[in-house]
């Protein structure tokens, strides 16, 4: 057998800020809720234009779900703006 060595690499994020990386996590998770959003959208109409109740519920939950993690997402952005000031004024 072959000895895997596998460390993290932190020279990939070297000089970079914790706002920077936060706010690229933000952007990915903003980007997939509404990618998951329209997905869900088309999956309500097409159920309830061919009477397919369950496709119907199933995409009511997913746009649900898919707003409530867009707004999480945006609510994070200001939970991490507030925690970064809170820290430079300390």
């Amino acid at each position: 057998m072959i000895p895997l060595d596998v460390t993290p690499d932190f020279s990939a994020v070297n000089g970079t800020t914790i706002e920077s990386v936060v706010g690229a996590l933000l952007t990915i998770v903003l980007i997939a809720s509404v990618a998951s959003l329209i997905a869900a959208a088309i999956l309500w109409a097409y159920g309830e234009a061919n009477g397919f109740y369950q496709a119907t519920q199933k995409g009511k939950i997913g746009v649900l779900v898919a707003l409530g993690a867009a707004a999480l997402s945006g609510a994070g952005v200001a939970w991490m703006n507030f925690l970064i000031h809170v820290g430079e004024n300390m």
